[in-house]
């Protein structure tokens, strides 16, 4: 029976919503280089007017992931452990007022989520709550609230030693306000540093990088406003500042992060673009010396105008929310030899990468299934992923299915969860095969009845994968 036209386009349209390969350079209407779209959610879903900040959580119990998203209201919880279609689990209204700034970091299976409204403090919010989602979504109630401070611009967390640090706040000169969260349910005032300028973002590690001078101790590496800052907080009753790293062409210092091996720390300036007219640039300062932090080179783009927002470090790759252009990743390999260069991007905000405070606010790349997350002010959260790894990658995933492309038969495995459901569904969004099975670890699936196509397997109704059949 042949569909009618108008029916096909709805039928595609809402699949596209769901996943939609990057194929020339778009995903759908965004622009794209290597990163597929595997879903949206927008504000109206999330009954909000703007986005900021997001987080990720995976569930210990079951390694479900879940994306947090700050909004103008409040913050967002998702279910994307089947990231084409995730489910917005609700919302922890903002604890006084709106404000387009709230940020969120996560211990210990709880988030804790600071705003600059004015008297918010720090809402203390239990993860797990978000297993037992009965009817979503729901309205949630903080399970905890710290009060030593009211406005405060971001927080950080050191996820080895339980410690918060609330960084632009009314407190210390705006400089880092340390609170104790071992207990997450009693936050509890541990001190704070004002001996240097207010601070914007930070990053606090056990740092056992290449200064041998400290190694073993709590570093705390600020960006504030016209520097970096690094701060030795150990003992929180006697930090001790270290040093600052300053770089030409300053306009605001605004966040930071170390590669993996503590060498650099790779910094964005949030102003420097519109002020200056800067491509989009990036600066990395060498501080294998703690005590002497030095500009290494800067990285600008080559085509792109936007302003860098939030940036970070996986492996070697450095993940970038650009505002207009969306997200950026930069290979930093070889950024010992003063070489950077992106290989990908997918831009959520089409039609401009001007210089101007829209779009992509930041990006968390650190789920363990590699999916992406992007939080954008004009359009919700984005779920991408990497081509490449969407075909070719399952080492990090659950279940492995080979070979892909595929021709007359395909062969899921899986080293601990057992396969007992196995669904395909064409383009179109309709079932072409739905098999269940005895609890196993492997089984074989004969596609050779399915035409040549591109198809989703959905595997134990969790997991969603692309299965090309050539």
């Amino acid at each position: 029976m042949k569909l009618p036209l108008q029916f096909l386009i709805l039928l595609l349209s809402t699949f596209s919503i769901a996943q939609t390969p990057c194929v020339n350079g778009m995903a759908g209407q965004y622009p794209c280089n290597g990163m597929d779209l595997l879903s949206r959610i927008s504000l109206n879903t999330m009954n909000a007017s703007a986005g900021n900040d997001s987080w990720g959580w995976t569930d210990p119990q079951d390694g479900k992931e879940y994306a947090i998203m700050g909004l103008n209201n409040g913050t967002a919880f998702i279910d994307i452990s089947d990231p084409i279609n995730p489910i917005y689990l609700g919302k922890l209204p903002t604890h006084t007022n709106s404000s387009i700034w709230r940020d969120i970091k996560v211990y210990n299976n709880y988030a804790f989520v600071v705003s600059e409204a004015s008297g918010h403090g720090m809402q203390v919010f239990d993860l797990t709550r978000l297993r037992n989602v009965a009817n979503a979504p729901e309205t949630f109630t903080e399970d905890a609230h710290y009060g030593g401070f009211g406005n405060c611009h971001n927080i950080v967390i050191n996820e080895e030693t339980g410690f918060a640090y609330a960084v632009g706040t009314s407190t210390f000169g705006g400089g880092p306000h340390f609170v104790n969260i071992q207990d997450p349910l009693t936050p509890v005032s541990a001190g704070g540093f004002s001996g240097d300028n207010y601070c914007h973002d930070a990053q606090v590690v056990v740092y056992d990088g290449p200064d041998p001078d400290y190694t073993g101790r709590e570093i705390f590496f600020g960006s504030n406003e016209d520097r970096i800052s690094i701060v030795d907080v150990t003992d929180k009753a006697n930090p001790v500042g270290i040093s600052n790293g300053f770089y030409g062409s300053v306009e605001y210092t605004h966040q930071g992060w170390l590669t993996e091996d503590k060498r650099y720390f790779v910094i964005g300036d949030e102003l420097d673009e519109s002020n200056f007219g800067f491509n989009t640039r990036t600066i990395i300062f060498d501080v294998s010396d703690l005590d002497n932090p030095v500009v290494h080179f800067e990285y600008e783009s080559n085509d792109v105008e936007a302003i860098d927002h939030n940036g970070y470090v996986l492996g070697n790759e450095f993940y970038l929310s650009s505002y207009r252009a969306g997200l950026r990743i930069i290979d930093i390999s070889d950024i010992e030899n003063q070489n950077m260069e992106e290989t990908k991007y997918f831009d959520t905000y089409p039609g401009s990468n001007s210089a101007n405070f829209d779009g992509a606010w930041s990006v968390y790349p650190y789920f363990p299934s590699r999916n992406i997350i992007i939080s954008d002010i004009d359009r919700g959260l984005f779920i991408v992923r990497d081509a490449l790894l969407s075909i070719n990658d399952n080492s990090s995933l659950s279940f492995a299915v080979a070979p892909n492309p595929a021709k007359d038969m395909v062969t899921i495995t899986s080293k601990t969860e057992t396969i007992t459901h196995v669904e395909i569904f064409n383009i179109l969004g309709q079932k072409v095969m739905d098999q269940k099975f005895a609890e196993s670890l492997s089984e074989n699936i004969d596609i050779s009845k399915l035409q040549s196509a591109m198809y989703l397997m959905k595997i134990n109704s969790t997991t969603t994968k692309r299965l090309l059949i050539k």
